[in-house]
């Protein structure tokens, strides 16, 4: 094959190619082309519930509503702790007077060896003596001049006139003497108190109502029936406790 055939050759493939080349070319540039608007499709079916989506930004207050009914009462709670004292308050005014009271005497009279309490409260004399007794003590017994003085201003402060003591007479034989026993059983001697009159009655027994002997405010003895209800006079000795007098003056 000589030169020219060859040049020739080959402007006919490459005409070949070129005309491929523009008829793609052409091809592909009107497909490209928008065509002209459809008409609108039917509404498809609705889909699935998409996936719920993050909470967004709060909004703006709303305007407060209408105040509700008022509630029940609830359950009362546990007590809180005590406050702090608070200041002492202004001083009240002043309250009537009250009706006046029946005199009471307080506290015991005493000497070195006893106590002895006044009882305001009327017995006959044996009654006094167990009343003493269960109080842990006797019926008081004036045996020295200095006890029976205390004994008497004791029930001049309390304003009695007389009160039973711890002594009566004991029928001795049938002469019609007599002897004078205190409360403890020891026998009278050495001091007495009589009046004048009652120191000669003394020496003779008495009749039987009036054996009994009481202490008078002015610190004579008379004579008294045992029978008569009388206020009286305990004593207690020191070697008990105080406690023994109880129950008070009345």
């Amino acid at each position: 094959m000589n030169w020219e055939m060859t040049e020739l050759l080959v402007l006919c493939v490459f005409a070949v190619v070129f005309k491929d080349i523009s008829a793609s070319t052409e091809v592909c540039t009107n497909a490209l082309l928008p065509g002209a608007k459809g008409d609108q499709g039917e509404t498809g079916e609705e889909g699935d519930q998409g996936k719920l989506g993050k909470n967004g930004p709060p909004g703006l207050p709303g305007v407060s509503g209408e105040m509700g009914l008022k509630g029940d009462v609830g359950h009362q709670g546990k007590m809180g702790p005590i406050g702090d004292k608070g200041n002492k308050g202004d001083t009240g005014l002043e309250g009537p007077s009250g009706l006046k009271g029946k005199p009471v005497i307080l506290g015991l009279k005493e000497t070195e060896e006893c106590y002895y309490l006044l009882v305001k409260e009327p017995k006959r004399f044996r009654e006094a003596l167990i009343n003493c007794k269960l109080r842990g003590g006797t019926l008081a017994m004036p045996k020295t001049s200095n006890t029976n003085r205390l004994m008497a201003d004791y029930v001049s402060q309390a304003g009695l006139a007389r009160v039973f003591i711890g002594l009566q007479a004991k029928s001795k034989d049938t002469v019609g003497t007599s002897d004078y026993v205190y409360a403890d059983s020891s026998p009278l001697q050495g001091f007495a108190a009589w009046s004048q009159e009652e120191e000669l009655n003394s020496r003779v027994s008495p009749n039987t109502n009036s054996s009994c002997v009481e202490l008078l405010s002015t610190g004579t003895w008379s004579h008294v029936e045992c029978e008569a209800n009388l206020f009286f006079m305990c004593e207690f000795p020191k070697s008990r406790r105080r406690g023994g007098a109880g129950g008070g003056g009345k």
